[in-house]
């Protein structure tokens, strides 16, 4: 029984230690149409909120890496204090979190980073980054997008028509 405790400490003793979850956020590589517009560290206790704004115009895109503990991303563009009950955009996994916030979301948008009560604090960082692959404003718009741009033109059109004729009904009135 003392044997085999030896050899388990023993082996305890020969393993490399883990490396830090730290060094796998630096040799990960963002994808090369991303731009990194800034990063921010911080801690969040279990079940609470970190609140941050985001000011960038744009596509964006936010990743949140959890160093220690779990932390959860969550965002809105109609209130500047998102939670698990209020949001546009979320992610809540145990690993990485990341979402693409879209350029017509309006600004500034509200971020929240929730530390997940499974444990005690979260240490994370978040990063912001610009997404150049994203249609910038004024670009091609898709299928649905040129629909709804067709159908306001006709409206328009009717109302101008519509309008001339009652020009020329007062006109003749008058």
């Amino acid at each position: 029984m003392a044997a085999a405790g030896a050899r388990a400490l023993l082996l305890l003793l020969l393993l490399p230690p883990p490396a830090p979850r730290a060094a796998c956020w630096e040799e990960e590589a963002a994808p090369a149409a991303w731009a990194l517009l800034h990063a921010v560290r911080g801690l969040v206790g279990a079940g609470n909120y970190s609140y941050l704004r985001l000011g960038h115009e744009g596509a964006v895109v936010l990743q949140v890496r959890s160093l220690r503990g779990d932390a959860d991303l969550y965002v809105s563009a109609s209130t500047l204090r998102p939670s698990f009950d209020d949001y546009e955009l979320h992610s809540a996994t145990c690993g990485a979190d990341a979402v693409a916030v879209p350029a017509h979301f309006a600004r500034p948008v509200g971020v929240a980073v929730y530390g997940h009560p499974s444990h005690r604090e979260s240490e994370f960082e978040l990063r912001v980054y610009r997404d150049a692959a994203a249609a910038p404003p004024g670009a091609e718009a898709g299928p649905a997008q040129a629909a709804e741009d067709a159908a306001r033109e006709d409206e328009s059109l009717l109302w101008a028509v519509l309008i001339g004729v009652l020009k020329l009904l007062l006109e003749l009135l008058f």
